[in-house]
């Protein structure tokens, strides 16, 4: 019998939806076959993995609490029953999907199993319960080795098919070099400072190393945007706040590179190969060591140590976080020199002056 496999990842975050697309891959893999994946809403899956080849179809299901929480179980069963799954992986350890895929009779339910949620489940293969300690990454790491699922590439990649993305304002994808800027992020106290952010601009502007900077923010946040234009009195920033993400995801692919606050756009430029710079001062970077992200961090940084204080991130000074970024521009770009010299390939050398 052919296996219909389906996944469910619970988290609201984009960037950590972002941390499990390589192993969403590894299980197609295993499989030989496509999947369909059941997510939040608010990650906006259906907008940025409906390109990813090895994604059949994709549910939203809010995974709510209360007086809400049988209702999406409900909604789930009746997922399951219409589907007839052979297999959910559920590469969380919320018990609503694994209560949900039992009901439904499914026969393979595959999941953590930390603490209660290992009695829904139909294996022997579980994660300790100390285990919850790991972040998300290494937990699904973790589960898929003991299933004997094999994980080719651990670092996320998003496939974008950026040509067909309809953006009506023109204007939005100027000519000439540009560069985003990623200036909020879910949680306060890992912003750097707007004013950062403006000096940030003006040292890479008197180098020559953009046209244009993108500033990647999200619609509740708007005001970030509207206090750098202003307070900069330049005109070489456009703001995104009003892009949906698609418009997010072509103003990161028209970049030459990416420098921002840890947060969803973060991972997602990584993940579309952009080169990445992430701006760390108050939370592990060791979170990020499965991806493709460069992290700045401030002299005396002690990594694993959280800070819920946004102050913490004035220890990123601005001239470090430029020199930082200025020297792996050149050492890349030295490596690129290389590549395109053997290759006998043309390069605009302007950018790495």
């Amino acid at each position: 019998m052919k296996s219909k496999i389906c996944i469910v990842y619970t988290h609201h975050k984009l960037g950590d939806l972002i941390w499990q697309l390589p192993y969403i891959k590894a299980i197609s893999v295993h499989h030989n076959e496509k999947i369909d994946l059941i997510v939040r809403e608010k990650t906006q899956a259906k907008n940025i993995l409906k390109y990813m080849k090895h994604i059949n179809k994709i549910n939203y299901n809010n995974f709510r609490k209360g007086i809400y929480y049988w209702i999406d179980v409900i909604k789930l069963i009746k997922i399951f029953l219409e589907e007839n799954y052979s297999h959910v992986y559920i590469l969380d350890k919320v018990n609503k999907p694994a209560i949900a895929a039992k009901i439904s009779g499914i026969k393979n339910i595959i999941g953590p199993g930390i603490k209660r949620q290992k009695k829904w489940l139909s294996g022997k293969n579980f994660l300790n319960d100390d285990d919850w300690k790991l972040n998300y990454s290494e937990q699904s790491q973790k589960l898929l080795k003991i299933n004997n699922i094999n994980i080719s590439d651990i670092y996320p990649n998003l496939e974008f098919e950026i040509k067909k993305i309809d953006i009506k304002d023109s204007n939005f994808v100027p000519k000439g070099k540009k560069i985003a800027f990623g200036i909020d992020s879910f949680e306060d106290y890992k912003m750097w400072y707007e004013e950062n952010f403006i000096e940030l601009a003006h040292l890479f502007y008197k180098k020559r190393i953009f046209d244009f900077i993108y500033l990647i923010c999200g619609p509740d946040k708007s005001y970030i945007a509207e206090n750098i234009i202003k307070n900069s009195k330049q005109n070489y920033f456009i703001d995104c706040s009003k892009k949906d993400l698609q418009g997010i995801i072509l103003a990161i692919k028209n970049s030459s590179f990416y420098v921002g606050n840890n947060s969803g756009p973060l991972n997602l430029s990584a993940a579309l190969d952009v080169k990445t710079f992430g701006l760390i001062a108050n939370d592990p970077i060791s979170e990020l060591k499965n991806s493709n992200i460069n992290p700045i961090t401030p002299n005396e940084y002690v990594d694993n140590v959280w800070n819920r204080n946004r102050e913490g991130m004035k220890k990123l000074k601005t001239i470090d976080v430029y020199n930082y970024i200025l020297e792996n521009l050149k050492i890349f770009g030295g490596i690129l020199i290389a590549y395109f010299l053997k290759h006998k390939v043309g390069l605009d050398f302007h950018f790495f002056l």
